[in-house]
């Protein structure tokens, strides 16, 4: 019991902090946007933990990273409150793939390999809408529209669609080649 809870800290430690390293080495993350948001791979550490522990490493290991960003100087906070839900929250509700964790870890046991991208499929999907929402919410109340004459509500939802949604397919697809290609290696009791 003891040498499983250490495994899932320490595994918790290392994916967090690879996917903040994902996030702030130049090379691996398009910045192109002025207020944050990068297309990267950053997300995909912790879809893994999710995937692999479940609920509660995604979780841990979401919110872990959202706070490191801050702690590190990357991350782009205006009030306590915006920054809190850029940050710890959005990051956080990334883990909520995590509740797929038991049909995938089911599905790469038996070899099921359409199953196991259908759920890591929902995993990532899940996860990168609920992130998407905290960052739309925190534009459309803290940020303004850059654009004369539009609405901060399509704005918002734009600016962070234009991230979001290119990361989560690259998630997909990278989550789904490593399950794949190293099945046994990403198994884990959820």
């Amino acid at each position: 019991m003891r040498s499983k809870r250490t495994l899932f800290l320490i595994e918790v430690a290392v994916f967090t902090a690879l996917a903040l390293m994902l996030d702030i080495i130049p090379f691996l993350s398009i910045k192109l946007w002025a207020q944050g948001g990068s297309v990267s791979l950053a997300m995909i550490p912790v879809f893994i933990i999710a995937f692999r522990w479940g609920l509660k490493g995604g979780l841990l290991s979401g919110f872990l990273w959202g706070i490191l960003q801050i702690a590190v100087g990357t991350g782009y906070v205006l009030h306590p409150l915006q920054g809190f839900i850029d940050y710890a929250m959005a990051f956080t509700v990334i883990g909520f793939a995590g509740i797929f964790a038991k049909q995938v870890q089911e599905a790469v046991q038996s070899g099921n390999s359409k199953v196991y991208l259908t759920y890591i499929t929902l995993g990532v999907i899940l996860g990168s809408m609920l992130r998407l929402a905290a960052h739309f919410a925190a534009g459309v109340v803290f940020f303004e529209s850059a654009v004369e004459g539009q609405s901060v509500w399509v704005y918002s939802f734009l600016y962070n669609v234009s991230y979001i949604v290119p990361s989560a397919v690259i998630s997909v697809v990278a989550v789904f080649l490593l399950f794949h290609k190293q099945p046994r290696t990403l198994l884990m009791a959820a």
